[in-house]
């Protein structure tokens, strides 16, 4: 069954909590989404979170630095993300090991332009994979379904391999998400900006069921 996780992209702390008090009874698990102004435009998330045990949390880190908010912050969440485009190869093993060590899942970003075949030498440590459909770093960009393909090649690379489709995700690009092979789908827009996010949510899980029973026949 196809995940849906609704992102939270937050300014500071009461943002924070407006959008998880939103989000009570929509769904278990949240996205969150951390910028440092460098790697992407904007800034958020890049403090000391305080985040409700109410849900889990995969925290995508859009950033140059993906150490730094790890040491403050990792322990709250379940699943650490982040690009590998700024790093170095050294650096990107050497935060891996980090997250590892704190005993959360891992996974590496691709922004729509990397190939997939960029992070092949780590795919073996790795438990997810986030394509990402918008240029990131903020809500609303231009959804490209290009990227997708890259779920078909990650696939190939380790079959086992969870990947996690993030941007643009609306009851209309839902089918090409999971035709395309995707574990999971990251909803900022649509469900968490939405005026009922519940609503939204069954007309994402709508969606979902209609593509699956259309894949069986």
């Amino acid at each position: 069954m196809v995940q849906i996780y609704p992102s939270v992209m937050a300014r500071n702390q009461e943002e924070i909590d407006q959008t998880l008090k939103k989000m009570r009874g929509v769904a278990k698990t949240l996205h969150f989404d951390v910028g440092d102004g460098n790697f992407v435009p904007r800034r958020y998330g890049w403090f000391t979170v305080k985040l409700s045990k109410q849900f889990k949390y995969n925290a995508h880190l859009m950033t140059s630095k993906p150490e730094n908010w790890i040491k403050r912050n990792g322990k709250n969440v379940h699943t650490i993300i982040f690009h590998p485009e700024p790093l170095s190869e050294q650096e990107i093993g050497a935060v891996m090991t980090v997250v590892q060590k704190m005993g959360k899942n891992v996974g590496l970003a691709l922004k729509p332009e990397t190939k997939a075949s960029t992070i092949r030498e780590y795919l073996p440590r790795l438990d997810y994979v986030l394509v990402l459909t918008v240029h990131p770093g903020s809500y609303g960009a231009r959804y490209l379904s290009a990227p997708l393909r890259k779920i078909a090649v990650l696939k190939r690379m380790k079959p086992n391999i969870k990947v996690i489709v993030d941007g643009g995700i609306r009851p209309e690009t839902m089918n090409a998400a999971v035709q395309a092979g995707a574990d999971a789908v990251v909803s900022g827009s649509f469900v968490t900006r939405a005026d009922d996010p519940k609503k939204a949510m069954r007309e994402l899980r709508s969606a979902l069921n209609h593509q699956s029973v259309t894949l069986q026949k």
